[in-house]
Order: C-alpha cells, then sequence, then structure tokens
C-alpha cells in the first residue's frame, strides 16, 4: 500500500528581480504544503543555496546575470542529481527554454502562470514527472531546433517503441496514442517507460528533443 508524500515540498527561488522573488515567495507561501526555504539572484548563488538547503525543487529564472540559469541547471543535475529543476521564463517561446531542457530541467513555465498552476506544476516535478505542455513543447522545438543533430541513436528501440517516440513528440498524451494506435493506456504506458530507458532519458520532454535531434521527427511538421 502507497502512502502520499507529507513531508514539505521544500522551494529554492532563483531569479534576479527581488520583487519577482517575492511575489513567487508569497504565492507559495499561501501552499500549505509548500515550504518556501531560500532566495537566490542569479545562477551561482542558486546553486551554493541549493547545495546548502537541499531544496526538493529550484524555480529557477533561465535568464539571469553572472551564471544563467541554463548553467545552473547543468551543476545543479551534475551535482545534485536529487534536486528538480522548474525553469521560469518570460517568453513562451524562448530558446532559453529549449536549452534548460536540455541540461535536465523537469519543465517549464511562464511567468505569468496562475499561483494554482505553479503550486500544482511544483507538486507535479517533486513526484518526477515533466511540466510542459506537449504541443508547446512540439512548437518551441521546431522552432528553435533546426536540423537533426544525430546526436541520440534510436536503433535499440523496437518498431512499436519508435512509433511511440513518434507520437509522443507530436505532441500526443498517453491516452491519445492509445487511441491513435487501438491499444490500452497501461500498454502506452509500459512503452514509454521502455522508450525512456533505452534512450537515456527521464522524462517526455527530453524525449521530445532527442526525437527532434535524432531526425524521427522534423522540426515544422512533426513527422519524419
Amino acid at each position: 500500500m502507497t502512502h502520499p508524500v507529507t513531508d514539505p515540498l521544500t522551494v529554492l527561488i532563483a531569479d534576479d528581480q527581488p520583487l519577482v522573488r517575492t511575489g513567487l515567495s508569497l504565492i507559495l507561501r499561501a501552499a500549505p504544503d509548500i515550504e518556501v526555504v531560500g532566495e537566490a539572484g542569479n545562477g551561482e548563488e542558486a546553486v551554493e543555496a541549493a547545495h546548502k538547503l537541499r531544496p526538493a525543487v529550484v524555480l529557477m529564472d533561465i535568464r539571469m546575470p553572472v551564471l544563467d540559469g541554463v548553467s545552473a541547471t547543468e551543476r545543479l543535475v551534475a551535482e545534485l542529481p536529487g534536486i528538480h529543476v522548474l525553469a521560469l521564463s518570460t517568453f513562451d517561446m524562448d530558446e532559453y527554454v529549449i536549452r534548460a531542457l536540455r541540461a535536465g530541467a523537469s519543465g517549464f513555465l511562464p511567468k505569468d502562470v496562475s499561483p494554482e498552476e505553479l503550486a500544482a506544476a511544483l507538486r507535479t516535478v517533486r513526484s518526477g514527472e515533466a511540466v510542459v505542455a506537449p504541443r508547446l513543447l512540439t512548437r518551441l522545438i521546431a522552432t528553435f531546433v533546426s536540423a537533426p543533430q544525430l546526436t541520440a541513436d534510436l536503433t535499440g528501440l523496437t518498431a512499436r517503441e519508435t512509433e511511440i517516440l513518434r507520437l509522443i513528440a507530436s505532441g500526443l498524451d498517453n491516452t491519445e496514442i492509445a487511441t491513435t494506435l487501438a491499444i490500452g493506456v497501461q500498454t502506452v504506458k509500459n512503452h514509454v517507460t521502455n522508450v525512456f530507458a533505452k534512450l537515456g532519458v527521464r522524462d517526455r520532454a527530453q524525449a521530445v528533443i532527442v526525437a527532434y535531434e535524432s531526425g524521427l521527427v522534423r522540426a515544422g511538421n512533426g513527422t519524419s
């Protein structure tokens, strides 16, 4: 029997604007299960604070001075792999977002997200899931990944797993994939787990990037 997580969801806020940090802190402190344990004004401070405070999630502005959020994310993922990063951006279509996801961020949100969506996203990231609207992710990648970089090897995937990855990259969720392929949702979940393991990715966001960079799908139309 599983039990719900009862420990507070600890969050470190990293943003170079004091007013933004204060606003985010006030929003999150209103959630009974979320505890803001610290703030940082740039990526370097964020990495140092994360080492000291060990938050469950770092809420990371991706455009900051001294050390930007992308570089800070790379360091956190390498140095503190148990910590999740949720990237924040002022812009929906931001090439830094793709770089942050490649670096290991578990997702991203625009800064005008609602308080309820922000709290829900933090909980999702803490659970190990990615927080990126699939269709927004595919739009981002179609805009900023212009050509295959051949950085991923898909030869280990079965034909079915390759098709699953193609559908993930087109923005479908598990239920939509199940409908498209006329198979059960649990079967889709099993395939998705296998795809992630074989590709060495930890969530859908990174899997979509691999699909584009391997040339399985092309930017602009989502097909090979």
